[in-house]
């Protein structure tokens, strides 16, 4: 349980300072990515985790390692 805490929040923290690095709303990554809106909020606020294949597409559109966006990893 503590282990997956731990993965949603550095999931939920690295995902909107990479959206916000890149100055896009949540809409905008929406946009760009073809996720619902509605699944990035959730995900920024740690109400949920993605499924992989969403992970694999952000992890794609910013350029990351899916281990980085998990928090596994800092680079």
């Amino acid at each position: 349980m503590c282990h997956n805490f731990f993965i949603m929040s550095k999931f939920s923290e690295r995902l909107k300072e990479l959206r916000e690095e890149k100055g896009l709303s949540q809409r905008d990554l929406a946009k760009a990515t073809g996720i619902s809106q509605n699944a990035i909020t959730c995900w920024e606020t740690e109400k949920s985790l993605p499924i992989a294949n969403a992970i694999i597409t952000l992890a794609g559109f910013f350029d990351v390692t899916t281990d980085y966006l998990l928090g596994v990893t800092d680079n």
